[in-house]
């Protein structure tokens, strides 16, 4: 590929696209886009670096934390900080917000991220990911605050998330459709090499941990069910694909079409995923890429975090499919 194609060079082509763009939030993709490789470089060599192990600590959702993830954040946290661009972030390692350096009270920007989802598969060669998102603040002329992050996914300016597996990934939107990059270990630079990804609107493929079956409600049981049965007028039966990365799952949803789900139940009735660094940023990519997700009755990005830890269940998907999941069930 030749150079033009780059993710620095084409967040620059993007950015004259717009007269009054002031190239702040290239400059902040581009921070992010050099966090995702010094991470991707850690997964690569952490089984030898000693960052594969637990760390002892909880975070604030309650669950043990790895070497690695606190490394992650670490990275995000200090290449952000450096950037000049943001007012805050948050991090699910991280119970509150985080403020940025001094004399960032004018960035425009908040930014929220899981640095690395899937981490417990990190020891098995399972792939793992990063998802950010980023709002512009609601009144630019303050500081940001707690309220900024405090918004429906419909107000997104840039989402996006890396896979590290058998190649690092980068895709991201800015609301003009998905872009794809894959690193090139060569020369260190993430090419260009899927240019308006496109969600198909039916597919054959689910991803759901059928572990917690039994704590379904009848109706997500019964619509499963009907994915594994062999019938011509509804396609079915769908590929059962499960990889427990959520970024994984959802990165070949958007690729090949299906369905991700992982519903509300009789232990975590308020759902397990974080609505604003997890299913708003890949609700939002899916919709550029003509997808839908919702929580069960409605849509993600018309959904407000009441704080910025909250839980939701996540259907996400092909467009038919999601439409399909929401009769069937009756939401």
């Amino acid at each position: 590929m030749i150079p033009s194609h780059t993710l620095s060079r084409f967040i620059r082509g993007e950015e004259r696209k717009h007269w009054s763009a002031t190239g702040e939030l290239s400059d902040l993709l581009s921070a992010i886009g050099l966090g995702v490789k010094i991470i991707s470089s850690l997964v690569a060599t952490s089984g030898f670096k000693g960052l594969e192990g637990y760390t002892g600590r909880t975070n604030v959702q309650g669950e043990k934390t790895h070497t690695l993830d606190e490394e992650a954040d670490r990275v995000l946290r200090e290449i952000l900080g450096t950037s000049g661009h943001f007012g805050l972030l948050v991090s699910e390692e991280h119970k509150e917000v985080i403020s940025a350096p001094s004399g960032f009270d004018d960035a425009k920007y908040v930014v929220a991220f899981d640095p690395l989802d899937g981490s417990s598969n990190l020891s098995l060669n399972i792939p793992i990911g990063t998802i950010f998102t980023i709002f512009r603040k609601k009144e630019l002329h303050r500081p940001a605050s707690l309220e900024d992050f405090l918004q429906p996914g419909n107000k997104i300016i840039a989402a996006g998330y890396a896979v590290y597996g058998s190649k690092t990934s980068f895709v991201y939107s800015c609301g003009d459709g998905v872009h794809g990059f894959t690193l090139d270990p060569a020369i260190g630079e993430f090419m260009l090499t899927d240019d308006y990804i496109t969600c198909p609107n039916k597919g054959g493929i689910y991803a759901i941990n059928e572990g917690n079956a039994q704590k379904w409600e009848s109706k997500v049981r019964e619509f499963v069910e009907q994915l594994k049965k062999e019938d011509t007028v509804l396609g079915t039966p769908y590929t059962a694909r499960y990889v427990g990365s959520m970024v994984s799952d959802v990165d070949r949803v958007l690729r090949k079409g299906g369905l991700y789900i992982y519903p509300a139940d009789s232990a975590q009735p308020e759902g397990k995923l974080r609505l604003l660094y997890e299913c708003m940023p890949l609700a939002f990519i899916l919709h550029q890429a003509g997808g839908r997700a919702v929580d069960g009755a409605r849509n993600i990005l018309d959904m407000i975090p009441g704080n910025i830890h909250q839980r939701t269940p996540l259907i996400i998907g092909s467009a038919d499919d999601v439409a399909w999941y929401q009769k069937a069930t009756g939401l």
